[in-house]
């Protein structure tokens, strides 16, 4: 864990959506004299309380489900029945590539939160799909609850706003020359941030962790065994056996296997990029800084396309990015209703919230962020 205390969620886990103070006594209490926290938590706890549903998976997320294993399995039947031609092949491989990242995004995302269903071993399955993928489910948990969830944009801490000697993410990172042209080499390098994943970073950080809190866990034997096995798994299927089964060019299995990735790299960063490193996000050197977590997420998170619903439809609720920090053990399918409540909330205490009305927009600011840490100190 870092090192610091760590944000709070509104809704705890599992789904016990009832609020600490009873009903009565948050009724006596003053507008003057409630908190601003204290309020949003009893809200977003009441919603499912007076809609009488579950914060976990409803129809809408098993379709999803459905939706994403049929279309990644039918691509793959499909190549092997049919054995078309190149351009025939580079397209059902790439449709299984965006079906990868619908999964990544929609479904693997949310196991990881246990937000699919109150069984563990329900979410503990779906959570393989990040292995399907390629990427080691156990090293993503660790990374991104102990190296974002618990620590938002802090310098220092937050893995997802390393940049890795290639990226200024915050104005307390030094500053280089080649920082001046980030803005420019953004996109092509976060476009190869799902490669990057596959063969390096799982590898680094289970053999050179660069965090204390890697380096203090005791990584069981079994997850080693999943790494290399669910790493060997990904490379057969998606590259020796179409070489070796189907007998398709090495040129044009390696082109397609490259393809699926700056599919999948650019679109994931993207996603999660434009809802903490944006124009006006702020960059905190020490969680105490807040007075509450809550106010910590609001600093430092930001939301986009809230109106669009199938932009939420297809990034999994992620545009929806201060309701998933609240309350990251409710399904993504529920977030609409609660940013609704969180907009109003704000509003109505003057906290400032964080939106931008296209996920084009959020994009631009957050490509002039990089410009701006390229160029100032």
């Amino acid at each position: 864990m870092c090192a610091t205390q760590s944000v709070v969620a509104v809704v705890p886990e599992p789904a016990d959506l009832v609020p600490a103070e009873s009903q009565a006594a948050f009724a006596t209490e003053t507008a003057g004299m409630a908190t601003f926290p204290k309020v949003l938590r009893y809200r977003l706890n009441n919603f499912f309380a007076e809609a009488k549903v579950s914060p976990k998976a409803d129809s809408t997320m098993w379709g999803k489900i459905a939706l994403g294993m049929a279309v990644l399995a039918a691509s793959w039947i499909t190549l092997y029945i049919h054995r078309p031609g190149s351009w025939k092949f580079l397209s059902l491989y790439v449709l299984g590539g965006l079906a990868q990242t619908f999964l990544l995004l929609n479904i693997a995302h949310d196991s990881n939160h246990n937000a699919i269903s109150t069984r563990p071993a329900v979410n503990k399955t779906l959570n393989y799909v990040f292995d399907l993928c390629g990427i080691s489910s156990y090293m993503w948990r660790i990374l991104h609850h102990r190296g974002h969830h618990s620590c938002i944009n802090l310098h220092g801490e937050d893995d997802a706003i390393e940049g890795r000697g290639l990226f200024r993410f915050t104005p307390h990172d030094p500053r280089t020359a080649l920082h001046r042209f980030q803005h420019i080499y953004a996109l092509f390098l976060y476009a190869l941030f799902s490669l990057e994943y596959v063969f390096v970073r799982d590898f680094q950080s289970f053999f050179f962790p660069a965090h204390d809190y890697l380096t203090r866990t005791k990584h069981p034997v079994r997850e080693y065994v999943i790494l290399f096995s669910g790493k060997a798994f990904y490379l057969t299927y998606m590259l020796v056996l179409p070489i070796l089964v189907m007998q398709e060019p090495v040129l044009l299995v390696v082109a397609a296997f490259f393809m699926v990735h700056l599919v999948v790299g650019i679109s994931v960063v993207l996603v999660f990029q434009t809802t903490h490193i944006i124009e006006d996000t702020y960059f905190p050197l020490d969680r105490g800084e807040f007075e509450n977590g809550v106010y910590h997420v609001f600093a430092t998170t930001a939301d986009y396309a809230t109106e669009n619903p199938m932009v939420g439809w297809l990034v999994g609720g992620l545009n929806h990015h201060v309701a998933h920090h609240l309350c990251p053990y409710v399904c993504h399918t529920h977030y609409a209703p609660l940013t609704r409540i969180i907009k109003e909330t704000a509003e109505e205490f003057g906290v400032p919230y964080r939106q931008h009305p296209t996920m084009w927009r959020a994009i631009w600011y957050h490509l002039t962020l990089l410009k701006q840490l390229g160029t100032e100190n």
